[in-house]
Protein backbone atom coordinates (compact mmCIF):
# COMPACT_ATOMS: atom_id res chain seq x y z
CA UNK A 1 0.00 0.00 0.00
CA UNK A 2 1.05 3.38 -0.66
CA UNK A 3 2.12 5.62 1.93
CA UNK A 4 -0.44 8.21 1.15
CA UNK A 5 -3.49 6.30 0.38
CA UNK A 6 -2.25 4.76 4.03
CA UNK A 7 -2.00 8.37 5.79
CA UNK A 8 -5.25 9.15 4.25
CA UNK A 9 -7.02 5.90 6.07
CA UNK A 10 -5.37 6.82 9.18
CA UNK A 11 -6.49 10.19 9.24
CA UNK A 12 -10.15 9.09 8.16
CA UNK A 13 -10.12 6.85 11.00
CA UNK A 14 -8.48 9.30 13.45
CA UNK A 15 -11.13 12.03 12.21
CA UNK A 16 -13.97 9.58 12.77
CA UNK A 17 -12.91 8.66 16.04
CA UNK A 18 -12.73 12.02 17.14
CA UNK A 19 -16.06 13.26 16.02
CA UNK A 20 -17.53 10.25 17.61
CA UNK A 21 -15.80 11.36 20.94
CA UNK A 22 -16.76 14.77 20.34
CA UNK A 23 -20.24 13.66 20.04
CA UNK A 24 -20.33 10.81 23.20
CA UNK A 25 -19.22 13.76 25.38
CA UNK A 26 -21.80 15.98 24.40
CA UNK A 27 -24.10 13.28 25.35
CA UNK A 28 -22.59 13.09 28.44
CA UNK A 29 -22.25 16.69 28.81
CA UNK A 30 -26.44 16.48 28.21
CA UNK A 31 -26.71 14.00 31.13
CA UNK A 32 -24.45 15.24 33.24
CA UNK A 33 -26.16 18.96 33.06
CA UNK A 34 -29.84 17.13 33.56
CA UNK A 35 -31.21 18.13 30.35
CA UNK A 36 -31.81 14.42 29.72
CA UNK A 37 -34.62 14.47 32.43
CA UNK A 38 -37.04 16.50 30.07
CA UNK A 39 -35.53 15.94 26.63
CA UNK A 40 -34.38 12.77 24.67
CA UNK A 41 -32.60 12.56 21.51
CA UNK A 42 -35.25 10.85 18.91
CA UNK A 43 -38.40 11.48 21.00
CA UNK A 44 -40.70 13.96 23.05
CA UNK A 45 -40.91 13.66 27.34
CA UNK A 46 -41.71 16.58 28.95
CA UNK A 47 -39.52 19.04 26.70
CA UNK A 48 -39.33 18.46 22.81
CA UNK A 49 -36.73 15.81 20.93
CA UNK A 50 -33.72 17.21 20.16
CA UNK A 51 -34.24 15.84 16.93
CA UNK A 52 -37.25 17.60 16.57
CA UNK A 53 -35.35 21.37 17.85
CA UNK A 54 -32.79 20.42 15.41
CA UNK A 55 -35.53 20.30 12.63
CA UNK A 56 -36.93 23.42 13.71
CA UNK A 57 -34.21 25.45 13.86
CA UNK A 58 -32.27 24.24 10.98
CA UNK A 59 -30.96 26.88 8.44
CA UNK A 60 -31.42 29.74 11.72
CA UNK A 61 -28.80 31.62 11.31
CA UNK A 62 -28.98 33.01 14.98
CA UNK A 63 -30.25 29.44 16.38
CA UNK A 64 -27.27 28.72 18.06
CA UNK A 65 -27.21 32.26 19.91
CA UNK A 66 -31.38 32.37 20.34
CA UNK A 67 -31.01 28.20 22.25
CA UNK A 68 -28.10 28.76 24.14
CA UNK A 69 -29.98 31.77 26.07
CA UNK A 70 -33.08 29.87 26.40
CA UNK A 71 -30.64 27.09 28.10
CA UNK A 72 -29.55 29.36 30.69
CA UNK A 73 -32.58 31.82 31.15
CA UNK A 74 -35.19 29.48 30.40
CA UNK A 75 -38.59 30.14 28.05
CA UNK A 76 -41.64 28.94 27.17
CA UNK A 77 -44.07 29.21 23.72
CA UNK A 78 -41.98 27.73 21.63
CA UNK A 79 -42.64 24.12 22.20
CA UNK A 80 -46.23 23.93 24.23
CA UNK A 81 -47.37 25.11 27.35
CA UNK A 82 -44.57 23.48 29.63
CA UNK A 83 -42.25 26.06 30.34
CA UNK A 84 -37.73 25.34 30.72
CA UNK A 85 -36.73 26.48 33.61
CA UNK A 86 -33.35 28.51 33.92
CA UNK A 87 -30.36 26.34 34.06
CA UNK A 88 -28.09 28.06 36.95
CA UNK A 89 -25.71 25.52 36.67
CA UNK A 90 -24.65 25.29 33.24
CA UNK A 91 -22.28 27.87 32.17
CA UNK A 92 -22.44 30.37 28.62
CA UNK A 93 -19.80 27.78 27.17
CA UNK A 94 -21.47 24.77 28.08
CA UNK A 95 -24.71 26.16 26.49
CA UNK A 96 -23.12 26.91 23.57
CA UNK A 97 -21.67 23.19 23.57
CA UNK A 98 -25.19 21.75 24.44
CA UNK A 99 -27.07 23.38 21.74
CA UNK A 100 -24.09 22.92 18.77
CA UNK A 101 -24.72 19.32 20.12
CA UNK A 102 -28.57 19.47 20.11
CA UNK A 103 -28.60 21.18 16.49
CA UNK A 104 -26.59 18.26 15.29
CA UNK A 105 -29.28 15.46 16.12
CA UNK A 106 -31.20 14.92 12.71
Amino acid sequence: MKRSKMLGMLFTVVATSLASTSAMANADLAKAKNCMACHAVATKLVGPAFKDVAAKYSGQKDAEAKLAAKVLKGGSGSWGAVPMPANPQVSDAEAHTLVKWVLSQK
